[in-house]
């Protein structure tokens, strides 16, 4: 039995049939769309990761990301024709952990894969916080914020907030070393686990901003992740 299932929507059948002999050698399970409908219908809770191109017809790949993001956090990559890191970034917007460009190899794609699958499933949940709240153990507290290090669980004044796994990752790797200054290369090569490369600041960009849309009160002006300019970014140690 395969240890992940993946779903792949992507209209091009070349395109689904490489991917399902390449994984299928790795003993994946792969389910398989044609559109973004047939997408969200094959979608459940037994998907460990989903390959997403953006342009389909019907709905968009965007849209599909975006519906899913409403019931799970499971890794997504996002499979783009266009080139233009505006287009990549709007992917990540909303809601995708990593995308590829056509044409790409599937050995990329198989190691982008592995890549993510390892931080969600295998990592999640593994370190231990260096700090916790003495009343609470297994929980990181900084003001308004609090992090079940056992669950992975994020909660803002009591309520929890979902957050797709790179946002997490960040949030707890700051919070348990506040104060501290985190450049966007020790960012990215943290959490993506991946050289870093210029077009990478983006990436860890809009991460924090969708981040900060989350925990900030007025994101424009944050409190918990301030912008240390020239050097990176800073988890502001709030009692």
């Amino acid at each position: 039995m395969s240890e992940y299932t993946i779903l792949v929507v992507e209209d091009n059948e070349e395109i689904r049939e490489g991917i399902r002999i390449l994984f299928g050698g790795e003993d994946y399970d792969i389910v398989e769309a044609a559109d973004g409908e047939e997408g969200l219908r094959r979608f459940s809770e037994d998907i460990d990761l989903v390959i997403l191109d953006i342009m389909m017809p019907g709905i968009s790949g965007l849209k599909v990301c975006e519906e899913i993001r409403k019931r799970s956090n499971v890794p997504i990559i996002f499979l783009t024709a266009k080139a233009q890191e505006s287009d990549k970034l709007i992917g990540l917007m909303a809601g995708g952990d990593d995308y590829l460009t056509k044409p790409f190899t599937y050995s990329e794609l198989l190691g982008r894969v592995k890549a993510l699958l390892r931080r969600y499933y295998v990592y999640k949940g593994k370190e231990e916080p260096e700090i916790e709240d003495e009343k609470d153990p297994g929980y990181i507290v900084k003001g308004r914020l609090k992090i079940n290090t056992s669950y992975n669980e994020v909660y803002l004044d009591g309520s929890k907030i979902d957050l797709p796994e790179m946002e997490y990752s960040m949030l707890l790797m700051m919070m348990k070393n506040p104060g501290r200054i985190f450049s966007t290369k020790t960012l990215y090569e943290a959490v993506w686990n991946e050289p870093y490369f210029y077009v990478s600041n983006n990436t860890v960009t809009v991460h924090i901003r969708k981040l900060r849309m989350k925990i900030e009160d007025d994101p424009q002006n944050p409190k918990y992740i301030s912008t240390v300019w020239g050097k990176g970014y800073r988890f502001n140690a709030i009692e």
